[in-house]
């Protein structure tokens, strides 16, 4: 037998673990969600994301044992033994439909379970605004923080804001532009819209078209974290197979459609491993690599590679593509009168926004983003979906004295939002009336567990476990923009925004103290 791998010997051990532990208690649902009633995706992934916390709530209670940071040991050893996964995103091994509950500590799923309605943090007091000031008031004055700073603490239960520094400065937010994105997408575009990849055929010829939607997540991998819940090429290649022989066509010409987006493909920053061209059809976000979040190696022509897989897999479908005179498929635009063949369908745009926070996922963001600019009838390019970005959120009153949305990554320094904009999105998402903007919460990496924030918190620091939020960091730019439950119980929103770092380790240290000592703070 091969040696096993350390992550295999703790998986192991683990699991004999997790045999042993008692049974928790059998929770209780209420009556509402056992009504069989037909709910909307944005209804099924707050309700789910509820009773899911509530469930592991009772689990880790019944379990133990605990270490000094309040994570159940065996839940933590258990997370670090799955290599992959963030935020309620588990690599795609939920459904795709409702968030399940990421490995927290009791007091973060006390502090996002409680009952649609009430006061985030319940009977728990809120903090006292000087107190605060006084644990906070130092930290931010770290010199690794740089010459510009700002910082926000916003009560989510009241929407008061508890504590503010330069809080309406606009800065440049690097990848916490993302929430922004999230919130638009989500409030235009809607928690249950989803995004097609479709086959089409012109009438009287065998012109087949591929017509790209603007999907990233397309994958035409057979297996790995997201095969089994992303919008699969093979089975589009499948299902157009089928419609083609049932046509009696085994040879057609094969062409693609990108004409969906406008614009320029390329991002400012010019071609990175952190993002592909932006284009309306690509597969696996144009990787070259069988990575699936990441920086990676890039296709300079993502959906012409895309529609020369989806050409190998009709092949191997039994259906012949190409001409004498042309191999590969090349670009067209599908008139009207085509007709239908078949399509699919990626996950609803919650489960995007997730994976897209946890990872820090460009591609995801960038297609967000000109989603947000379809829904709101701009151009669907980096200006017209930065200008659609900035109308959805006027509309919903937050607040954006000096912000620019230069694009929906965060990855182009002409950005600019403040630390007021960024709580304000935040508690809006963490609001009870809000529940089609839950996945903006339920994406946030956890803490020393999840996502870009696995890293980040040390085991025997008050935040780890506890603190969920998306980081931004680019040369010089540092930030932290999340939720904390502190040691009263209460749910607080903050943003913390540094420009000028010359130490970008020592600053995002400085910023993962602050956040800590919020959640170790009571501030009465």
């Amino acid at each position: 037998m091969p040696e096993l791998k350390p992550w295999q010997q703790t998986r192991q051990q683990v699991r004999g673990l997790l045999r042993q532990l008692p049974k928790p208690p059998a929770p209780k649902i209420p009556a509402a969600l056992r009504t069989p009633v037909k709910l909307k995706t944005w209804q099924l992934t707050a309700g789910a994301a509820t009773v899911g916390l509530a469930i592991a709530a009772g689990a880790v209670a019944a379990a133990g044992p605990w270490d000094s940071s309040g994570q159940r040991t065996a839940e933590r050893d258990w997370a670090a033994s799955q290599e992959a996964g963030g935020g309620t995103d588990h690599g795609g091994r939920t459904s795709g439909r409702a968030p399940a509950a990421p490995p927290s500590a009791p007091s973060v799923l006390r502090g996002l379970g409680v009952p649609a309605g009430s006061a985030h943090g319940g009977s728990a007091p809120a903090p006292d605004g000087k107190a605060l000031a006084g644990v906070l008031d130092p930290l931010l004055k770290a010199a690794a923080l740089g010459p510009e700073r700002s910082a926000v603490v916003i009560d989510a239960g009241t929407g008061r804001q508890v504590y503010g520094k330069g809080g309406g400065d606009a800065l440049t937010p690097a990848s916490t532009t993302k929430i922004a994105t999230a919130v638009a997408a989500l409030t235009s575009a809607g928690a249950d819209h989803r995004i097609t990849t479709k086959t089409v055929i012109e009438p009287d010829s065998k012109e087949v078209v591929l017509v790209g939607g603007g999907d990233p997540t397309l994958t035409a991998h057979k297996d790995g974290p997201y095969a089994g819940s992303a919008a699969s090429l093979r089975e589009l290649a499948e299902d157009t197979a089928r419609a083609l022989k049932d046509r009696g066509a085994d040879k057609v010409t094969l062409t693609y459609d990108t004409s969906l987006y406008a614009g320029e493909p390329q991002h400012p920053i010019g071609p990175n491993e952190n993002l592909a061209l932006v284009s309306a059809l690509m597969a696996d976000e144009g990787r070259l690599d069988d990575s699936s979040s990441g920086p990676a190696p890039r296709s300079g022509d993502p959906a012409g590679d895309a529609a020369k897989k989806f050409a190998d897999l009709l092949k191997k479908e039994g259906i012949e593509t190409g001409t004498k005179d042309k191999k590969d498929p090349g670009p067209s635009k599908a008139s009207g009168r085509a007709e239908s063949l078949a399509k699919v369908e990626s996950p609803p745009l919650s489960a995007l926004v997730e994976r897209m926070l946890t990872h820090s996922d460009n591609d995801i963001a960038e297609a967000l983003a000109r989603q947000t600019a379809l829904a709101s009838k701009e151009p669907v390019s980096f200006d017209g979906a930065g200008k659609a970005i900035d109308a959805q959120l006027k509309k919903a009153k937050l607040p954006l004295a000096g912000t620019k949305f230069a694009d929906g990554s965060g990855l182009d320094r002409a950005d600019r939002s403040s630390a007021e904009l960024l709580a304000a999105l935040l508690a809006r998402a963490a609001d009870p009336a809000h529940p089609e903007l839950r996945s903006v919460v339920t994406g946030l990496p956890v803490a020393g567990f999840t996502g870009t924030l696995v890293d980040r918190y040390p085991k025997n620091s008050p935040g780890t476990g506890v603190v969920r939020a998306k980081t931004g960091t680019l040369t010089g730019v540092n930030t932290l923009a999340g939720t904390v439950v502190d040691a009263e119980g209460r749910l607080l929103v903050f943003a913390f925004m540094t420009t000028g770092t010359t130490d970008p380790k020592a600053a995002q240290a400085a910023l993962d103290q602050m956040a800590s000592a919020v959640a170790k703070c009571g501030c009465r």
